[in-house]
């Protein structure tokens, strides 16, 4: 799915720096005019020694050009401002296309190192060199030329101001003021001040950089944070918006804004209210939203009509807490439920059915085997049906037309065809073999057909055990036990084959007894498909279910045993083989022994489990009363 970038407001972030008032922004302007574009895309904390450069610049080009003037009458005291002009202005001409600020600066600082080590020189006063407008040059030189250009530059001022100027008085013989004793300490410190003022001003360039990259790793950080805060957000087909404390939209993801076309007919701008002040929902949204602003957080389900389509949603909604803890704005995050409430009503729909059914039926359990027995026995159907259409169509029935075929074309002469024509010659042997071949294959089509048979005779027997025992539950009939035991074989009787499992059975003679035939036949059922389970999931080869049906010696009571020798019990859990909900299977409810405990009792009998332990199967008795009523 395509995204787009979640829309933002225009509005500062907080901490932000705050835009320029008005009256500096015409300034602002015009100085990032005289700078080339490289130099206006930098930093603000750069962009700040970019403009102190035009603006020295254009101020001291402005100065000399007054000066310059009130000198034309000089003509001899016009030639240093005039080339001081021309060095101005080459900054400002730099500055226009460089693509660092190091170019400009030195320019700049040369022309001014020139100016004052030529203004010094001019002067030959003796204490020039060490006026405190001199200090400005290595302070100047370290802010805009960086600390180790700064340093060099100034080491020229220091050998020109502090070394060079003081030697040329004295060769010229220019007397001090102070005695001539001082003029190495006073220029010897001025040196040290020299450097000390470009220490301070490296200080300033050192701090500020540290800021600067500081600065630039935070934010390249928080951009980094916000472009994968931002696909996650625009990865996701949930609707993801947030508010300000007035309830106006701030941020919208692409699945919001295209939820919000299609349901309001209009696009989402950032700094809208959520909903028109006219909407039905808007009261309901309102009260939410001052609960929400009030720290609560909320989770309701809405309903939508989206073109034809009605979408539910189901919503989150959060506050923001600012640095005191209070609210500052709230989050909304809507997820698609439809297609789950769809498969919650088709759920409660098909249980309904299967309720209704199942008290039509009046016993699930015959019901299952039914459907699980029927539905083996057409795998075999669908195993004869696919055999006996695979040797249809590889029958070699085809060979038998194209040979009479060959007879029919050569039926004029059908005595030479076969003596002499080499295909001919061939014939008689050919249809005795395709006739092997043929009976052959029919053979086989009927020992199929045969099985088909078989398998359909199957499911109507199993289809009118059905019908026979799909009655209401509760009517006590008479009932030979093991007839009846029989019936719930054959329910289970293509799975015990499938899986290799032998029958025994062991039936003593006893008299029918009296009994809800459903309950009987359920607990026989259930006892038979744990049976099963256990068989099917031991490594024993030879897989034996027993069948006992006996009287007990005192002559009161039948007991109906089914005993395998599959993965058997472990003895800690003998004693909660029939509470409800307890199970060993992986996909086991927990339910089946339990109900058919429940049934021996209502009809006056136990039922109970005893197992040697794990891997030594188990034997399940049923102890009914030969007289129930």
């Amino acid at each position: 799915m395509a995204t787009h970038p979640s829309r933002e407001l225009d509005s500062p972030s907080p901490g932000a720096q705050p835009a320029p008032r008005e009256e500096n922004s015409w300034l602002l302007r015009r100085l990032d005019s005289l700078l080339s574009p490289e130099l206006r895309r930098a930093s603000p904390t750069a962009l700040v020694r970019h403009r102190f450069l035009v603006g020295a610049a254009s101020f001291l080009l402005f100065f000399t050009l007054v000066y310059l003037l009130s000198a034309l009458v000089t003509p001899s005291k016009a030639v240093p401002p005039l080339l001081a002009t021309m060095g101005y202005l080459a900054t400002l001409v730099v500055a226009r296309g460089a693509r660092t600020l190091v170019a400009p600066a030195m320019v700049l600082v040369v022309t001014l190192g020139i100016g004052m080590v030529g203004s010094v020189f001019m002067t030959l006063s003796p204490n020039a060199s060490v006026h405190a407008t001199t200090m400005l040059l290595p302070a100047l030189a370290a802010y805009l030329l960086g600390p180790r250009l700064g340093l060099l530059m100034t080491g020229v001022f220091i050998l020109a101001l502090m070394v060079c100027f003081p030697l040329y008085l004295l060769h010229q013989g220019i007397a001090y003021a102070a005695a001539p004793t001082h003029i190495g300490p006073s220029h010897f410190f001025g040196g040290l001040a020299f450097l000390g003022a470009w220490w301070l001003g490296s200080l300033n360039s050192t701090a500020r950089d540290a800021a600067q990259h500081s600065l630039e790793s935070t934010l390249r950080v928080l951009r980094e944070s916000e472009g994968k805060l931002s696909s996650v957000i625009e990865s996701t087909d949930d609707v993801v918006i947030s508010l300000d404390a007035q309830g106006r939209v701030i941020t919208a993801n692409s699945s919001a804004q295209r939820m919000y076309q299609q349901r309001l007919g209009t696009p989402l701008h950032p700094g809208q209210p959520l909903l028109p002040s006219g909407h039905e929902r808007a009261r309901l949204w309102e009260l939410r939203l001052s609960q929400v602003m009030q720290g609560e957080r909320l989770r309701v389900e809405e309903e939508h009509l989206i073109g034809e389509r009605r979408v539910a949603l189901d919503i989150s909604l959060s506050p923001i807490l600012g640095e005191e803890g209070r609210p500052v704005g709230m989050t909304i995050f809507g997820r698609d439920i439809t297609t789950r409430k769809e498969a919650e009503a088709r759920l409660g729909e098909m249980h309904r059915t299967l309720v209704d059914v199942s008290r039509q039926a009046g016993m699930a359990e015959v019901a299952t085997g039914v459907l699980h027995n029927v539905g083996n026995t057409l795998n075999s159907v669908n195993i004869s049906a696919s055999l006996l259409t695979d040797q249809l169509r590889k029958s070699r029935l085809t060979n038998l037309a194209k040979a009479i075929q060959l007879l029919r074309e050569n039926t004029a002469d059908f005595t030479a065809f076969l003596t002499r024509d080499p295909q001919g010659r061939k014939l008689p042997h050919y249809l005795i073999a395709l006739s092997d071949q043929l009976q052959e294959e029919r053979e086989s089509m009927i020992h199929e057909m045969a099985s088909l048979s078989e398998s359909v005779d199957h499911i109507k027997s199993i289809v009118s055990m059905q019908q026979k025992h799909a009655r209401a539950a509760g009517a006590v009939e008479e009932v030979a036990v093991p007839r009846l035991i029989d019936e719930a074989l054959r329910l289970h009787a293509v799975s015990f084959e499938r899986h290799g499992i032998r029958i025994e059975r062991d039936y003593a003679q006893v008299p029918s007894i009296s009994v809800d035939r459903h309950k009987l036949l359920q607990i026989l059922i259930n006892l038979l498909s744990n049976a099963r389970h256990a068989l099917m999931d031991s490594p024993q080869q030879d897989k034996r279910l027993t069948i006992h049906v006996r009287r007990e010696p005192e002559g009161e009571r039948m007991l109906i045993q089914v005993e395998d020798n599959g993965v058997g019990i472990s003895p800690e859990h003998l004693p909660q083989l029939f509470t409800q909900g307890f199970t060993t299977k992986k996909e086991g409810h927990g339910f089946g022994l339990h109900i058919s405990a429940l049934a021996a009792t209502e009809m006056k009998g136990r039922l109970f489990c005893e197992s040697p332990g794990p891997g030594q199967g188990a034997t399940f008795t049923l102890e009914l009363p030969l007289e129930t009523s």
